[in-house]
């Protein structure tokens, strides 16, 4: 009998045993991880494939941004910052390898471990790690990163903290953050959380953006000159930590790098013509065909590259703020579509050279598909069919307009969208029922004139159906606290999106987002469609899920009808002069500001 009973507990414990050794299997620490599948690069990878580990170090560019800065803070809501800086300066614990869809490698974590279910992630700091001041990174100053960043830091950082049910360290070296939601992403995304540094704000307020405190970071640059609304001034840290972080090697090669603020772009590119730029980039292919040949450029001390992408179209355009009536109606909506006159638009401002956009993943197998809703895409569309647009399942394609300055046709389809509506033309004076007249303001920066361009001509399509169109033209800092403040009927939109979208598209259209100050969900859009479609792509297993749940997402997003998009940037367009040089092998996702300047060196 005795023997017997120690006979079944030895069989339970090896079951144990068994099971315990299985569920290691799947948590056991890593170089690297991928949103599905393993990561491409092998632990002993010398430098990422799109890096030339033998460029040299030195030399000096300078680029050009329009408008001012009052701030050098990129973590916090208030403020106008350099774009730039979020990038250059700060660091993560894993960083992002631009060759693949969506996969991180290690940077201040030597490693990441997370099970299979992804239920928790932990990662383990390189000993070397150290902030720009000497001062080494520890499990401390992560916590309180995340814990900041996840409270008072921008709007952006918010969504994901509420999804932590409790952050705590494990080690020396080790951190793990526990996720109170089913969402495989959520293990990558903490992974991109830059790292700050705790003590530098003891006795501060972190919240306070004044151009003097500015966080202290553990990239390879730091801020050392800055003359408010003139330049900032980064430099190569020569005691940079992680000069032997295979992430890093071949990456980060110029000295310095001057970002110089001009009052408009036309100042910029007149500017990067008398060579006081190195390198501009161009998004209007009329102007990238017919104005890149003043003398530098034709003496071939200028370079055009162009640097083609896999990664979808994005989105670009007018958006719509739906928080304000007559826009909640998608009739207006519909309306003020049909009679932005794209094609005419195109030919004025670009020559017809750049494609329209689509859809929101246009250009990528990410994209809707012709036609009706078929599939697995069907399916997660039918339990919403009373509450989305039709289109959404039957099939949507943007009106096209016959390409003459009248727009006849797409005239009076907008005409019949308004009366459907309940607005009529009184007088010359579109007007509802109870005599209230259709007013449009539209909100751009004093320095955009490009989309000014574009307004001018879509200002009078508008006025010929007697809506009366205010265009407001403000400074940076006005212009963001407005839109932040939702305080605008329409205004510029761009999005740009990846391969492997994730818990970002909460912040871009998710319900809870609509109404959070500082919002980018701009249209102000709440859709338990779109919810769903979002969680069904954070929850996927698969690749396949994955595609058809994006798809998905896409038709309810572009039949919605929330923004008037412009045409797609297929190509990445860069001027700079001949002395700077970049790899042969290119990332999947093109240019970006992880690619141009980071992969980039000079040499004579």
């Amino acid at each position: 009998m005795a023997s017997g009973i120690l006979s079944n507990i030895g069989k339970i414990s090896g079951s144990l045993a068994v099971v315990f050794l299985a569920s290691q299997s799947f948590a056991e620490p890593q170089h690297g991880i991928a949103m599905y599948g393993d990561p491409a690069l092998p632990h002993d990878f010398v430098s990422l494939p799109h890096a030339n580990p033998d460029a040299p170090k030195g030399g000096r560019i300078v680029t050009g941004n329009t408008g001012g800065f009052d701030s050098l803070n990129p973590f916090v809501r208030t403020g106008t910052v350099p774009w730039q800086l979020r990038f250059f300066a700060y660091e993560s614990l894993m960083g992002r390898n631009r060759g693949e869809p969506f996969a991180l490698y290690g940077l201040l974590a030597e490693s990441i471990e997370t099970p299979e279910d992804r239920s928790w992630v932990e990662f383990t700091l390189r000993e070397e790690a150290r902030f720009s001041d000497g001062s080494p990174v520890t499990v401390e100053d992560v916590i309180w990163s995340f814990e900041t960043l996840g409270t008072v830091g921008h709007p952006r950082y918010l969504g994901f903290w509420t999804q932590v049910e409790k952050i705590e360290a494990t080690g020396a070296r080790s951190v793990r953050l526990t996720f109170n939601n089913d969402d495989r992403e959520l293990a990558l995304i903490a992974g991109l959380r830059p790292i700050l540094k705790k003590s530098q704000y003891a006795d501060q307020d972190f919240t306070d953006a004044t151009l003097e405190n500015f966080p202290i970071g553990s990239a390879p640059y730091t801020v050392n000159d800055f003359d408010p609304g003139r330049f900032v001034s980064l430099t190569r840290n020569p005691d940079y930590w992680g000069a032997d972080v295979p992430f890093r090697n071949g990456t980060n090669n110029f000295d310095e790098i001057r970002i110089d603020f001009y009052g408009d772009g036309d100042v910029l590119f007149e500017a990067f013509k008398a060579g006081e730029l190195s390198y501009a980039r161009e998004f209007n292919a009329e102007k990238w065909a017919n104005q890149y040949n003043f003398p530098a450029a034709q003496a071939g001390d200028v370079v055009k590259s162009e640097i083609p992408h896999q990664k979808p179209s994005g989105m670009t355009g007018l958006v719509m703020n739906e928080r304000r009536a007559p826009l909640d109606d998608i009739r207006v909506r519909d309306a003020l579509l049909h009679v932005f006159n794209f094609e005419f638009i195109n030919d004025t401002m670009t020559g017809g050279r750049q494609p329209r956009i689509s859809s929101y993943y246009s250009g990528s197998q990410l994209a809707m598909q012709p036609g009706a809703a078929t599939g697995r895409v069907a399916e997660l569309l039918a339990p919403f069919a009373d509450t989305i647009a039709a289109e959404a399942i039957s099939g949507y394609e943007l009106p096209v307009s016959d390409g003459s300055a009248r727009n006849r046709r797409n005239t009076r389809a907008a005409l019949q969208l308004l009366e459907s509506a309940g607005w009529d033309v009184v007088d010359g004076q579109l007007q509802n029922a109870s005599g209230q007249a259709f007013e449009l303001d539209i909100l751009l920066r004093q320095t955009d004139n490009q989309n000014k361009a574009i307004i001018d001509i879509y200002r009078k399509s508008l006025e010929q159906l007697g809506i009366q169109v205010t265009v407001s033209q403000v400074d940076n800092a006005q212009y963001t606290q407005r839109v932040n403040d939702f305080d605008f009927d329409m205004t510029d939109y761009r999005r740009a999106l990846s391969l492997s979208p994730g818990n970002e598209q909460r912040l871009y259209w998710g319900s809870e987002a609509a109404d959070q100050p500082g919002s980018r969900n701009l249209m102000g859009m709440q859709s338990p469609a779109v919810d769903a479609m979002i969680t069904a792509m954070l929850t996927s297993a698969t690749q396949e899920g994955f595609i058809d749940a994006t798809r998905a997402l896409d038709r309810i997003l572009t039949s919605g009808r929330h923004i008037i998009p412009i045409w797609n940037y297929a190509v990445g367009r860069i001027a700079h002069k001949k002395e700077l040089h970049y790899p042969d092998v290119l990332p999947i996702y093109g240019d970006g500001a992880d690619w141009m300047p980071e992969f980039w060196w000079y040499e004579e």
